[in-house]
């Protein structure tokens, strides 16, 4: 038998106890929680990856569906009930009044929020996508959208009187940049040395009146860089390797033929003529 091991587990917690459990929990994943009243189909409780969730339906079913569990539930506490509940999700609230859109309910993968075509809305904490109301997604989706999952400043103040000209309520909110009036329209920053608390109405619509006649801000065009030129690359005449001719071999230096000495036979020496002896001829 396998089990997976959850990516939250440090290693150093993990020892025969804990291999035990997640043994004992696959076991528990082959049999069904229940079965769906409205559909027939079993519904598991498996253990992915990303934790704990449900199946509804057959691990070869092809219209199987999974559905996670909401944040602060626990296997051991899983009901039937709630199983069926968690499948519920996304659940439609009901259409919003503002442009006759549905709303729903969903459990995201950064906690729950609502949401109406593409406006969405984080919920509060504490309130459970299986338990929140039209009336309050009405409410939510009305408020100004917040980046991250802050709340919205509170006005710094908030004038009685209506703007003449747009009839939307006049307020100073804190900006980005500082203070600032608004009539819902037309934002105008405070100069510096005004105090947003006493300020008057008054002043607050001259300032909005200067600003609307300015026109709408221009934003600034971003310039672009002009692309730098790469140095054009010089071209190295390639010089052609000039040919070596081949080296003349040296003729080897010929030998001088040693001179035969011809050797010339002693001539025979002439016997010199015998000297006649006078007393023979005497």
């Amino acid at each position: 038998r396998k089990a997976s091991i959850p990516d939250g587990l440090p290693p150093d917690e993990m020892d025969l106890t804990k291999a035990m459990e997640l043994l004992a929990q696959s076991e528990v994943e082959d049999e069904p929680l229940g079965i769906h009243p409205e559909t027939g189909k079993p519904i598991f409780v498996k253990v992915g990856r990303f934790g704990p969730y449900i199946q509804l339906g057959e691990p070869d079913d092809e219209e199987k569906r999974n559905q996670g569990l909401l944040k602060g539930m626990e296997v051991e506490d899983l009901t039937l009930e709630m199983a069926c509940k968690l499948l519920t999700l996304p659940r439609t609230l009901g259409d919003f009044p503002d442009n006759g859109q549905p709303i729903q309910a969903f459990d995201g993968r950064y906690g729950p929020y609502i949401k109406c075509e593409k406006d969405t809305r984080s919920l509060p904490a504490g309130v459970s996508p299986l338990e929140v109301t039209l009336d309050e997604a009405i409410t939510l989706l009305r408020q100004p959208k917040t980046r991250g999952r802050g709340t919205p400043k509170e006005p710094l103040r908030v004038y009685e009187k209506k703007s003449p000209i747009t009839e939307n309520e006049v307020k100073i909110l804190d900006g980005r940049f500082g203070p600032y009036v608004t009539d819902g329209e037309t934002n105008a920053s405070l100069r510096k040395g005004m105090d947003a608390k006493e300020m008057t109405f008054e002043a607050a619509i001259d300032l909005l009146a200067e600003r609307a006649a300015k026109g709408p801000s221009k934003k600034k065009k971003k310039k672009k860089k002009a692309a730098k030129k790469k140095p054009a690359k010089k071209k190295t005449a390639k010089k052609k390797a000039a040919k070596k001719k081949p080296a003349k071999k040296k003729a080897a230096p010929k030998k001088k033929a040693a001179k035969k000495t011809a050797t010339k036979k002693a001539a025979p020496k002439k016997a010199a003529p015998k000297k006649s002896d006078k007393n023979d001829e005497s």
